[in-house]
This record gives C-alpha cells, structure tokens and sequence, in this order.
C-alpha cells in the first residue's frame, strides 16, 4: 500500500471534494466550500515528491520532469478513483486531487494522453506555471557527462568539473549577472533567499525527481551571483561498489564508539559514510539519526529506522540536533560535520554513552586527525579528552581522490583502527608514532596513504604521477616507486 493511501481514505470517508498536499504547507482537504488542514505535519519538496511517485505511472514522472507539471488517474480499493495534478516549482511540489467517478486509465492510455501544458503552451514559459527551472538543463548535461560539480557564475561560461578537472561549456553564451540572478533565483525557497540576503550565501539540496539530487551552494563574488552544485547520485552507494575493505566494514558491527572519516573538500567523504550507513541499514536492526547540512544521500528505512535531520529545516545547528538526538533512542549517529568545539564534545560524549558515532573531519591523515581535535580544545581541557578520545575512537578512514587510468576517480583511503596500542599512544601523547603503528598492523586492515596510492599504481588503475600528486609525503612515496620500477620522470615537471 502507497503511503498517501491513508489520505485518500480519509478523503473518501468525510467525502472531501479537493486533497491539496504542497511543501513546507499542512495537507488539507476542501469540505463542504472550506480547506481544512487534516495534518499538523509539513512535508518537505523532497517528501512531497516521495509520496507522489509510489503511484505515479512510470510515463507521468517523465512528463514531470520535463515540463514540472503532469496529470493523472489513481484508483484505491474501497476509496474510489482521484484525479491528480502535481506541479514542481522552483524549490516548491504540490499536488492536488479531486474524487473521480471513472476509473483510473492503464499506463497505456495515460501514454495517450496530451501533455498537460499542451493546451496553453504561453501559460507554461509564465511565472508560477509550474515550468522546470532553467539550471536542470545544466544539470542533466553534468550528469550525462558523468561530472562531479556545475560551476555557474556570473560573467562566466557554466563550467563543469569531470574527473577532477574543469571544463568550459562551450556551447552555451557567458551568464551574465542577471541572468544568474534569475536563473538561480528560480530554485532558492524563501528561507535560504532570506539568509542569502544576510550573509550572501546559503547551502540546500536540489533535486530532479528520477535524475539526482545535488548538494547546491549559492553565493555573491564581484560580479554577481553564483552557484556550486555537486552530484549526488539517487542510487545509494554500497560498500561494493567502492571496493570498501572488509576492516573497514567491521566497524560497522560496533555498538558503540566514534568512526571518523576524514579528508580535504570533495575527496568524496559523503559517499563512504553513504556506503557505512547503507550496510547497517542492510544488516542490522537499529535507529539511525543522520544530522546534516544539507541531506545528501537519502536512505529508505530496510531493517533500520532512519531518520535523516537537516540543519536549518530540520534543526538549528549540529550541536543543538546532536545534544536531541540523545532522547530519541538512537543506536548511530551519524553528524555530517564537526565544525565546532562544542560538536566535537558532544560526539565523543556520545560515542562514550552506548552509540555508534560517524562524523567527518577535514584533515589529510589518520594521525593528524587525532591532533587536530585535540588541539581544538583548551589547554586545560586537553588531558581529558586526550583520554576519552583514546577510549572512544574505534576507527579513522583518511582518504583522497584519484584519476583513474581510462577514466573515473578511486578513492585511496589511509585506515588506522583502534587497537589498545593506538588507545596507548592518544593517551600518552606519543601520537607521532602512530604512522608506525599503521606500518606494522597491515594484517589486520590497518594502511597509510602511500601504501593504498602504490596498490592503485601497481595495479595499474592510477598514474605514478597522480599518486605523487596526491601523496602527503611525496618524499616516501617517491622511493616507493623507484624501488618497484615505475618511472618518476614526471618529477621534473611537478617540482
């Protein structure tokens, strides 16, 4: 049974003659000439589309994303036949549904049927038409073109990112500031208008329904408006498909302690943390509360409940969210970013309290991400979490991207795990010598970053030049490659 059944039932038993569901607006039915909300409940674009598309035929969710309004029948067993419209409008979805005496076409004559802006085609072009925003087009060529990022600025071609590197769209004219203004403008709600307005710049997620999502930052440089949209595929990433290593899959068997995963921007943190949590999800039977900013990947409840907060819509801050999220029964936490002193607090005290922590740093080593948090707090603090560091901290993955030969990025993850002589050597401020310890427990997954660059390069999947390139210490990973025979005469150019 479709979710939105329950609606319809509703709608059938208090004989409503309209079911009006939109985002960020409580349902409502039309009952004798008067809109009544039925639900104190708000649902997102995102939950709108959600319900919609579980009776949605396969042809109409076409015809929604190319025009952003499509029409249809539905018939319910004890309920009756309805009658469907559903408009996408910028960052807005809704819907509404009238009672139908005839029953719901077949698929094939819904395939029949005219468009719904076939009648008027000068409305559809017309503000609040329910037109598809202009960037999409952008955005199903980044995707074709298998990138990663759209950069749209203005007095600017739109520039996509493919394999690590930019490249200028050709064939579409220089943007010029008002027309960034208003293409971007055309998918910006009116809470993130108002916070551009403020601080000139804002983060949210856009979606095109069947396509992807994307992870959108917009904001103002000298010459005018911009935007970042970065890929996030609607299809969940699995540990398969990023070749994640047994070790690292052990962690998600634990009940208790904090998993970092750490790296600079873009060397693809989301996606592993997608992989982490996709398995849980497929393998054990937990509460799971995602905190983040904006939701990237959208997980479906399999043997897990989940429940995936977003900070601005969903909660104030990361802090606020994960200082809740202790009273809501959770097994794993995951916090998207611990960006403050106060965040990195309360996740190690929760990962100290009985629950699965994953959270993400920007830090380019395992070794140095111990570091780097410690240092964060002061001085007269340090000794503690020194301690409750080494008592929580089960697993650090550092990884980058790499070019792929042929094609494609790999990611290279450097693994330290968190045995007793690791907890030993947090504890006693002797983290210098963690590097080592990652040396001599190979047999047990633990890696250093040079290591996993020379099985891509041995394997023949990455360049001896680009592992260079993304080695943290190239002087190691240089006498690496001579000693295994591959050529380093690419050292002169990159010096």
């Amino acid at each position: 049974m479709a979710r939105i059944d329950d609606f319809f039932k509703a709608m059938a038993k208090y004989q409503a003659t309209e079911f009006h569901l939109a985002s960020d607006a409580e349902p409502q039915f039309k009952i004798a000439n008067a809109l009544q909300p039925v639900s104190k409940q708000q649902f997102t674009r995102q939950e709108v589309l959600g319900l919609i598309s579980e009776i949605l035929p396969q042809d109409r969710k076409e015809q929604l994303m190319s025009h952003g309004v499509t029409e249809f029948s539905y018939s319910l067993a004890g309920a009756g036949g309805f009658r469907g419209r559903v408009t996408m409008e910028g960052a807005a979805a809704s819907a509404v549904f009238h009672p139908d005496a005839d029953p719901a076409p077949s698929a094939a004559a819904a395939a029949d049927a005219p468009p719904a802006t076939a009648a008027a085609p000068a409305a559809a072009a017309a503000p609040g038409s329910g037109k598809e925003p202009e960037i999409n087009k952008y955005l199903r060529l980044l995707v074709e073109r298998k990138g990663s990022d759209l950069h749209f600025s203005s007095g600017e071609r739109p520039i996509i990112r493919v394999d690590g590197d930019i490249r200028k769209l050709e064939e579409f004219p220089v943007t010029t500031p008002a027309a960034a203004e208003r293409i971007l403008g055309e998918i910006i709600d009116k809470r993130h208008r108002r916070e551009f307005d403020e601080i000139s710049d804002t983060d949210f997620a856009h979606e095109i329904a069947g396509l992807a999502r994307f992870r959108v930052n917009i904001f103002a440089d000298r010459k005018g408006m911009g935007g970042v949209f970065r890929v996030i595929p609607s299809r969940t990433v699995t540990v398969d498909d990023l070749g994640v290593s047994p070790y690292i899959q052990n962690l998600c068997n634990l009940n208790k302690g904090l998993v970092l995963v750490t790296g600079p921007t873009g060397s693809g943190k989301s996606t592993t943390l997608c992989a982490l949590i996709d398995l849980i999800n497929r393998t054990r039977t937990a509460h799971i509360i995602t905190l983040e900013d904006p939701i990237e990947f959208v997980h479906e409840n399999k043997k897990c409940l989940i429940n995936q907060r977003e900070v601005g819509s969903h909660t104030q801050s990361f802090k606020n969210a994960l200082r809740a999220a202790l009273r809501e029964d959770p097994n794993i936490v995951l916090v998207g970013e611990m960006r403050d002193l106060e965040t990195i607090s309360i996740a190690i005290e929760t990962s100290e309290t009985g629950h699965l922590v994953f959270a993400t740093l920007h830090t380019s080593t395992a070794p140095s991400t111990v570091d780097r948090i410690i240092e964060q707090f002061p001085a007269d603090r340090q000794e503690q979490i020194r301690i409750m560091l080494s008592e929580s901290l089960k697993g650090v993955i550092s990884q980058t991207l790499c070019k792929k030969i042929g094609g494609g990025r790999i990611a290279a993850m450097e693994v330290l795990l968190g045995l007793p002589s690791v907890s030993n050597l947090i504890r006693e401020s002797k983290t210098y010598q963690l590097p080592s310890v990652i040396q001599t427990n190979k047999k047990i997954g633990m890696i250093s970053l040079n290591d996993a660059l020379m099985e891509y390069v041995n394997k023949k999947l990455v360049e001896p030049k680009e592992a260079y390139m993304k080695s943290v210490d190239k002087t190691d990973l240089l006498a690496q490659l001579k000693r295994d025979g591959h050529s380093t005469a690419f050292i002169d150019e990159v010096r």
